[in-house]
């Protein structure tokens, strides 16, 4: 099975409750009507209902079961989630007039009903800055017990018939962090691989990357990755994960053979940690847009509850897929 027709056919068997904040762009209501279609999730969609409702006239469909409309201005829930961010945010001083503002904006909203139990999953950014869905997840929603880095990863699927090596990567962080610590990166490392493990039901094996194999190169940002690797390694020894390493010695068998004959991941790597954010955004899109993978992302990690990004440039597609990798971090 493809690695795309797999993540949706996960997504479908949990039939999660996924909430669209931006219900009333046309790519959004037409990922709705096709993730029902599909089966893949229940859908929230927020925004005014007449506008929503015509958007779904313009496809000759109607909203089936599955799907609840919430008007942040009038909806019967309105109340509940204002008093839920009252709750979150008054330690900071806002005050309840502030809290009605803010929680019947869109993405804020969207995140309250994850936050309360309403939803299991928000998908937000076809028209919202990643900025502003990002602060709304975190403030919202907020971080894992424990957790000290919210980060980001590309779903990387390589499905093509000139691909080499067909399936699943992650390639991270290629979206949020923009300068990673080594323990940020090993943390980056660690919640990557777990996201893997969720998406894909396959082990993981973690390649650091850095311009240098084995210290073939000495540099300071040379010795971060090897840094990171072995804080990586002490919290969890059973990990399958080497560094540093260039990306042909993570990928390439016979590369790593010559480069790195001792690699436990003998050029056979799935997740992809880049050692900065310039590096992993022009990584993933190098591979998405002459490579020809399918990118999916950038989705969030470290956060309690799914929330994630898209692309303002997003199709109706994007949509769906994201609606499908939200649904599969919901069901863990």
């Amino acid at each position: 099975m493809k690695p795309l027709e797999m993540l949706l056919k996960n997504a479908a068997r949990s039939q999660k409750k996924i909430v669209l904040s931006e219900g009333s762009d046309p790519r959004v209501v037409q990922a709705a009507i096709d993730a029902r279609e599909q089966g893949i999730a229940r859908i929230i969609l927020i925004g005014p209902q007449k506008d929503i409702l015509d958007q779904y006239a313009a496809f000759d469909a109607k909203p089936d079961d599955g799907v609840e409309l919430h008007d942040p201005a009038i909806s019967p829930l309105s109340d509940e989630l204002v008093q839920a961010y009252f709750e979150l945010r008054k330690h900071k001083g806002i005050s309840m007039d502030v809290a009605v503002r803010e929680a019947r904006k869109s993405q804020v909203f969207a995140a309250l009903l994850v936050k309360t139990g309403h939803a299991d999953g928000t998908v937000g950014g076809a028209v919202a800055t990643t900025a502003e869905i990002v602060r709304t997840a975190i403030q919202v929603i907020g971080p894992q017990p424990g957790s000290k880095l919210i980060s980001s990863f590309f779903l990387m699927l390589f499905c093509q018939t000139h691909h080499v090596k067909k399936g699943a990567h992650i390639f991270a962080d290629s979206g949020l962090v923009v300068d990673p610590s080594a323990e940020e990166m090993a943390q980056i490392a660690l919640d990557s691989a777990a996201s893997f493990s969720t998406l894909t039901g396959e082990c993981p094996r973690v390649a650091m990357l850095s311009f240098s194999t084995r210290q073939s190169a000495q540099h300071e940002k040379v010795s971060k990755v090897v840094e990171a690797t072995k804080i990586a390694k002490m919290v969890d020894p059973e990990l399958l994960i080497d560094g540093e390493l260039q990306f042909d010695a993570a990928f390439v068998p016979d590369v790593a053979a010559s480069k790195a004959g001792d690699s436990p991941l003998a050029g056979d790597a799935n997740v992809f940690v880049f050692p900065n954010l310039e590096s992993g955004n022009i990584g993933y899109k190098i591979a998405q847009r002459i490579g020809g993978a399918v990118a999916i992302g950038p989705v969030l990690q470290g956060l309690e509850k799914p929330a994630n990004d898209l692309s303002r440039g997003c199709s109706s597609e994007d949509i769906l897929h994201m609606i499908a990798v939200t649904a599969a971090q919901a069901g863990t």
